[in-house]
């Protein structure tokens, strides 16, 4: 909860990464409270019984979102979801603005890596950041089982990550009031 918060008010991208993690986690426990408590809330001890009751509170709040959101076993929260939303619109945005051209630059060069992507995955329904953050996120279980990634897919992957953390810091700046499209 403490990190997500922070996150979510510093880069975006690893926000929601975070938050697809912490689902997983969720999943892994069935959504049982009593086994997230066992499993998860424990590894928080030392916190203050204010914060630890509110950790407790926040994983369960998820769990039963999860439930009414028939996410349980796959799929995103709404609120993750938003965001993706959120950041398309921006990124919209972005692209027709005459005064981000760098932005313009970094999303072409990255927009052959989606094509590939999509086209690999089968999963040509999915928009261009949901498919460089299915990637990311992919990446990113592949190293917890140290799984070996090719060269190609390092590379596929740095490019997406300059570009989802030039996204993260504009939309930074448009929370902030700081973005002149």
């Amino acid at each position: 909860m403490i990190i997500a918060e922070r996150k979510r008010k510093e880069n975006i991208a690893e926000y929601l990464l975070y938050m697809w993690q912490i689902e997983d986690m969720i999943r892994a426990c069935n959504g049982d409270i009593d086994t997230i408590e066992e499993r998860i809330v424990s590894g928080y001890r030392g916190q203050t019984p204010e914060t630890m009751t509110a950790i407790r509170e926040w994983y369960n709040n998820l769990a039963e979102m999860m439930r009414i959101e028939g996410v349980l076993e796959k799929g995103h929260l709404q609120i993750n979801k938003n965001i993706i939303i959120e950041l398309s619109d921006l990124h919209e945005r972005l692209l027709k603005s005459t005064r981000e051209p760098f932005y313009t630059a970094t999303f072409y060069k990255t927009l052959p890596y989606i094509v590939e992507l999509r086209s690999r995955s089968g999963n040509n329904g999915a928009g261009e950041l949901e498919t460089c953050f299915n990637a990311l996120y992919g990446i990113l279980l592949l190293r917890l089982q140290k799984k070996p990634i090719s060269s190609e897919t390092q590379q596929a992957i740095e490019q997406i990550s300059r570009f989802l953390a030039l996204l993260s810091e504009k939309y930074k700046q448009d929370r902030n009031g700081e973005l002149e499209l």
